[in-house]
């Protein structure tokens, strides 16, 4: 699947009364995921890097895979089903002894934040991304507009 997958980043974040909008993408094209509004906020707060009394929850992750010496290799957003997407979290534990590389089921909101945490690779699956509509041209209106984006 390394291959067949396509480089993306979180490209602008629109909160709305009911979600939040994620604008995923690269420079051929934009795609929305919404997800709830507390990890909108979750992964606007670390892409600003912004300093955290206590850990939350993705922190506390971050601090169990620091304790197991397991790193986040890279997330892939796989797959759309009933409006659902899918997403992949690929993390690796290597020590003197072994490696080994799981991928593990998540929520893309979730290896959205992750990622964006850990400064970590975000992908999307090719036949996904030739799928998604483009929403570049949205996302440039709302850049152009001054509106809340970030």
């Amino acid at each position: 699947m390394k291959n067949d997958v396509v480089p993306v980043q979180i490209r602008g974040i629109l909160p709305a009364n009911t979600g939040c909008a994620l604008f995923i993408g690269n420079d051929a094209k934009v795609f929305v995921i919404n997800v709830e509004p507390t990890m909108g906020q979750v992964i606007r707060n670390f892409l600003r890097e912004v300093p955290k009394e206590r850990p939350l929850t993705h922190d506390l992750i971050a601090n169990i895979f620091r304790g197991f010496n397991i790193s986040v290799e890279r997330v892939v957003i796989t797959e759309l089903k009933n409006s659902t997407y899918y997403a992949r979290l690929t993390l690796l534990q290597q020590n003197e002894v072994a490696k080994k590389i799981v991928e593990i089921d998540a929520r893309p909101s979730d290896c959205l934040a992750i990622a964006t945490a850990q400064k970590r690779p975000i992908f999307v699956s090719a036949s996904l991304f030739e799928q998604v509509e483009d929403m570049t041209e949205y996302l440039d209106k709302i850049n152009e507009s001054g509106d809340e984006l970030e």
